[in-house]
């Protein structure tokens, strides 16, 4: 059975905790900063109500985490897995942010490797849905060996229907970090 909320997941810049419901405020005082969501189609999620419907959502997933600095243990920002296809041996890695402090810094490279590599202990298939505007994530997951392989709307828990494309990962080419 594959564990959504693994408690060991860390290395020399991330650490993996499971979130909690009392992470509330730590996690809204990050994503309270418009321009992390500028290229994301919920754009407003920097508002405590729309950001209130997306912590529900994480909460919900059994499968989210607060995201820390693994060298000063503060929070920067949040990521979960969600959609366990048991039968497609597939999972679903996103709703992803980080303070832009973590910009172009390796943590969701770090991140991403650590919940990669243990996906691949359960599935043989990792899937992203990403805003099709949202460029800087696309790039950044492409990065990392994510290949497109199509389109879909989708609707973000307690949210209207956007065009994502989907990206994915197999077992077979992941060549890790």
């Amino acid at each position: 059975m594959f564990n959504l909320q693994p408690t060991h997941l860390h290395n020399e810049w991330v650490i993996l905790k499971p979130l909690e419901s009392d992470d509330f405020e730590t996690l809204f005082a990050i994503a309270s900063d418009p321009l992390i969501w500028e290229q994301h189609p919920s754009k407003t999620r920097y508002q405590r109500e729309v950001f209130q419907v997306f912590f529900e959502g994480a909460m919900e997933s059994g499968g989210a985490f607060m995201m820390l600095d693994a060298k000063t243990n503060e929070p920067i920002g949040s990521s979960r897995f969600y959609t366990y296809n048991e039968a497609e041996s597939s999972i679903e890695i996103g709703y992803t942010f980080y303070a832009r402090r973590c910009w172009g810094l390796p943590y969701n490279r770090s991140a991403k490797q650590l919940m990669i590599n243990h996906a691949f202990d359960y599935v043989d298939t990792v899937i992203f849905n990403i805003g099709a505007n949202n460029i800087r994530s696309q790039k950044a997951i492409e990065k990392i060996g994510a290949i497109k392989i199509g389109e879909k709307e989708v609707a973000y828990y307690g949210e209207i229907d956007n065009l994502n494309y989907i990206y994915a990962i197999t077992k077979n080419n992941w060549k890790g970090l």
